[in-house]
């Protein structure tokens, strides 16, 4: 029964806040923010703590399989909310359309990026360099952030051809270096202005009487800490990986992405060739406070 009383305290602060209008307007901002201002702790912090290790628990078991997490937490939300609404299998498959969509698109852009990475790059062999090993063990540890300011080895490097693409590159036990857009500022800031437009209808949700279980709290809760963690992980790689333009042209991608859906083309619908934008047509009557 506490516990109970505990996930229905904590649903109802978290709906009120994900569903607040003013949060609903300018969550984006803060993403935005982010994204400009992040990279720039990279100078203030340490790069010798877990956070800036690529193997580390959260980026290994959440962040690589980020997006799956998101369809997985969000979809379940989705369907339960537009099925207790409306008892109707055709309105919770066209709300669904919404992340069949989005992983189309995330599934686009990985194909892009690499696009991109295949045709700006070039091939190179590591030369071993005669240097001392406590001035390799000295580069080993300096503060840059990996896949940042300086290189991620300390050897110098030889150009081998410049037609050769990324695959054939890996597999001769080589190195490509081209603009890579990061594949994991793209997916995080994506997926965190999903989640917070899926959840916020929340709120109206339960302000409107629809059945609010302790399964279909808990898992608008789990979709909650999802979006918290996504914020963080989200800080963590603009912090510590890859390069600023890198960083800032992935996060401006997503976030043009999210605007081209869910304040362009949702907005037509629902229709035919639209599933329409978050809770309409899950709800009997307007409610203006949730405009």
């Amino acid at each position: 029964m506490v516990l109970e009383r505990l996930v229905v305290l904590l649903s109802e602060l978290a709906a009120r806040c994900l569903g607040n209008a003013h949060f609903r307007r300018h969550f984006h901002l803060w993403v935005a923010l982010l994204i400009l201002l992040g990279p720039g702790l990279t100078f203030h912090v340490s790069h010798s703590t877990v956070f800036a290790n690529r193997r580390n628990f959260l980026y290994l078991y959440f962040l690589r399989s980020g997006w799956g997490w998101t369809c997985l937490l969000t979809g379940g939300f989705v369907l339960l909310v537009s099925y207790s609404s409306t008892r109707s299998p055709a309105s919770c498959l066209r709300h669904l359309t919404r992340l069949l969509v989005a992983s189309l698109l995330w599934k686009g852009a990985l194909w892009s990026f690499a696009q991109v990475e295949n045709a700006t790059g070039s091939c190179f062999q590591p030369i071993r360099s005669e240097i001392p090993e406590a001035t390799a063990a000295a580069h080993r540890h300096s503060n840059y952030p990996q896949g940042g300011g300086a290189s991620a080895s300390s050897s110098p490097l030889l150009l081998l051809r410049e037609t050769e693409n990324k695959a054939s590159c890996l597999a001769e036990g080589f190195q490509w270096r081209g603009y890579d857009i990061s594949e994991d500022t793209f997916l995080l800031t994506f997926a965190v202005l999903l989640v917070a437009e899926e959840t916020a209808v929340f709120r109206p949700y339960l302000s409107r009487g629809h059945p609010a279980g302790v399964p279909l709290r808990l898992v608008f809760l789990l979709c909650s800490a999802l979006l918290l963690l996504w914020n963080f992980l989200l800080l963590c790689v603009l912090v510590y990986f890859q390069r600023y333009t890198h960083k800032l042209l992935g996060g401006a991608l997503a976030t043009l992405c999210w605007r081209l859906l869910y304040h362009g083309w949702y907005k037509s619908g629902p229709c035919w060739y639209s599933p329409g934008r978050p809770g309409v047509g899950l709800f009997d009557r307007p409610d203006q406070r949730d405009n």
